[in-house]
């Protein structure tokens, strides 16, 4: 294969309408994904499969992107890195902290190490979760990190993603290679599953079903969802400028949308939506993630998008409203 852009956790949500992005614009892919969140339906759902195979604009492989020697022998001849690999969702958060710490460490240890082998730009994927308990809202990238205690499994995730951004930081400002940080905000849209959590497709599909609608603590906590295909959007024209050296000062970005609600109106509209009289149920913390779980939550998140509309000259961003109407008729009832 000539030139072309590696993604590891491809076969995943988001990264599946990145390579969707990368092969319109007429670029080849290799997706690394170990499909322990992804799938390869959604790399099937992204484009048409054998026509592209045909002319080897893309590629599969499944592995680990935690094999520092897997991952720098696939990004040899590779255009740049862009790694979305990583331990996701809330439920799987406070299940398991000690996994997703190490998983999301020792991916980004492998990617950083191929980036460097290599001297190629890459794309981290990270967090709006690294603002932790901050208060300074909208969040600013500039802004201070404020994490819970040690003893909270639940900051795993953020530590990991803080720590995987300073790693990639520091070695684009020693040279080893052009660098650009995306903390994503809340994403949703087709090919999403509430399996690990995600609010959203959760509520969907229990609206469509008649069944109740779980909201995990008072629901007074706020969100902002951006749809997927601006996400990925966002995604691809950052990579890209970071690729060719056009990026300004600025090296992270907030990614999402700034439409905020809280997660009690965010099951009302969702029932609206469905036409649905599905009962809101509000679940304690402790009874949603168990009672030794420590479980704190964010009470706000809402990101400035001014570094973003700045670099990128404004980007798309559609309503809730419109995300609604998307998600609610393209989920089969049942």
């Amino acid at each position: 294969m000539s030139s072309f852009v590696l993604i590891t956790g491809g076969a995943g949500f988001i990264g599946s309408h990145l390579v969707e992005r990368f092969l319109a614009a007429g670029e080849s892919v290799v997706v690394l994904d170990d499909l322990s969140s992804g799938s390869v339906d959604n790399l099937t759902a992204a484009c048409d499969a054998g026509r592209l195979a045909d002319v080897g604009r893309l590629t599969f492989v499944e592995g680990d992107a935690a094999d520092e020697g897997l991952v720098t022998r696939l990004a040899r001849g590779a255009a740049g890195i862009v790694h979305l690999a990583a331990s996701v969702g809330v439920r799987q958060v406070v299940e398991a902290p000690g996994r997703t710490l190490r998983n999301n460490l020792t991916t980004v240890l492998g990617v950083t190490a191929a980036a460097r082998a290599h001297r190629l730009p890459l794309l981290f994927a990270s967090t709006s979760e690294v603002y932790g308990k901050s208060d300074e809202l909208p969040f600013d990238e500039g802004g201070d990190l404020r994490l819970g205690a040690t003893t909270r499994g639940r900051w795993s995730y953020a530590a990991a993603k803080a720590t995987g951004e300073w790693l990639v930081l520091s070695e684009a400002a020693e040279g080893r290679f052009p660098a650009v940080v995306a903390r994503l905000f809340n994403t949703v849209g087709p090919r999403q599953r509430g399996r690990y959590g995600m609010v959203l497709p959760r509520f969907v599909a229990a609206a469509r079903r008649g069944a109740p609608l779980e909201v995990h603590g008072d629901g007074l906590q706020t969100r902002c969802f951006g749809h997927v295909e601006d996400v990925s959007s966002s995604l691809f024209q950052l990579f890209v400028r970071a690729r060719a050296g056009q990026l300004g000062e600025q090296r992270v970005f907030n990614v999402g949308t700034d439409e905020e609600v809280t997660i009690l109106s965010l099951a009302e509209r969702v029932r609206a939506a469905a036409g649905s009289d599905s009962e809101i149920r509000l679940v304690p913390y402790e009874e949603a993630f168990g009672a030794g779980s420590g479980f704190e939550d964010m009470r706000r998140r809402v990101p400035s998008l001014v570094a973003l509309d700045r670099e990128l000259g404004g980007a798309p961003r559609r309503s809730l409203d419109a995300i609604l109407a998307e998600l609610v008729a393209a989920l089969p009832v049942g």
